[in-house]
């Protein structure tokens, strides 16, 4: 579920968060840490359970349609085909994935009903609903690409929901491009006859990711001192505030990835924190941080420093 690049913000983010010392004990803030990783999995199933309650929704839309004995016969026998659709049934029916949800308390939609109402409306205004519900077409593939288009068109763009996600956990911002993007990947490739677990991802890819995560930010910590002194013999011309803000940071991350992780190709490194720069620090940040990192590689390469070796540079 997480890749490496998630898994760097991540890091990025605690330490931006530690307000400690190199000689103080890491063990909580490194469970911060895994927190917060382990945040982006409660994430997705919170979207899971959000497809649930919609499915639930229409199931009340049609019984209150079905109440209204004075309403046209339309009304009386309404179309189904929303609540009968066949995703939507595999998501809500799946034991596996709902026990999961239940176990870790994100099932509280119900709590929060009035953002499944407003995205339920928002639905049922659609000409994606409209179009999807006078289709005679019928089928999973056919079903099943009705939810991917309402969640890519209505869903996942929705201002409100997105507002909702922030104050729920502020982390989620960063984390629901990412949640979207596995989400739509792991529709795409379901189908009827999927075990009960497809839907439910690991969130690590192995072992080593997750060791990757704990040793990025321990190793950082660690030689903080040694990496600030590193950095700033190569920055004497630079503003002394960039270096003290999240362009600082990074250097010092890839500086530790540089010289602490053996197996990880420098190319990958630089590349990896320059884009992370682009999207969190300043519109300049990428170019400083690249004409640093590359100073130092150089430098270590001629004195043939802290020699990389492993599958990534064959």
């Amino acid at each position: 579920m997480l890749n490496r690049r998630h898994i760097r913000i991540k890091v990025m983010q605690s330490l931006y968060a530690f307000k400690g010392h190199e000689s103080d004990d890491l063990v909580k803030d490194e469970k911060f840490l895994l927190h917060s990783l382990d945040g982006m999995l409660d994430l997705y199933l919170s979207v899971i359970a959000l497809l649930t309650e919609l499915h639930k929704k229409s199931e009340e839309y049609n019984k209150k349609l079905q109440k209204k004995l004075l309403n046209a016969d339309s009304d009386r026998n309404p179309n189904t085909k929303f609540q009968e659709n066949l995703l939507l049934n595999f998501i809500s029916n799946n034991k596996i994935l709902q026990d999961v949800i239940a176990k870790r308390k994100l099932n509280f939609w119900h709590l929060d009903f009035e953002y499944v109402d407003i995205l339920f409306k928002t639905i049922r205004k659609s000409k994606l609903y409209d179009d999807y519900m006078n289709d005679p077409n019928v089928g999973f593939k056919h079903d099943k690409q009705f939810i991917i288009d309402i969640y890519t068109e209505l869903i996942a763009p929705n201002d409100k929901l997105f507002d909702y996600f922030e104050d729920k956990k502020l982390t989620w911002v960063d984390d629901f491009p990412v949640v979207n993007t596995l989400l739509l990947k792991l529709l795409r490739k379901v189908k009827l006859t999927s075990p009960e677990t497809k839907l439910l991802p690991d969130l690590y890819k192995d072992e080593e990711d997750k060791e990757f995560a704990k040793d990025l930010f321990r190793k950082t910590v660690l030689n903080n001192s040694k990496f600030d002194e590193e950095i700033s013999k190569k920055t004497t011309n630079w503003d002394t505030e960039r270096l003290a803000s999240l362009d600082g940071l990074l250097l010092k991350m890839a500086l530790c990835e540089f010289q602490k992780f053996p197996s990880i190709p420098h190319k990958v490194t630089i590349n990896e924190y320059l884009e992370i720069a682009k999207e969190y620090s300043t519109p300049k940040s990428s170019l400083f941080i690249n004409g640093i990192l590359d100073k130092i590689v150089k430098e270590y390469q001629s004195q043939k420093l802290y020699p990389k070796a492993g599958r990534g540079l064959m």
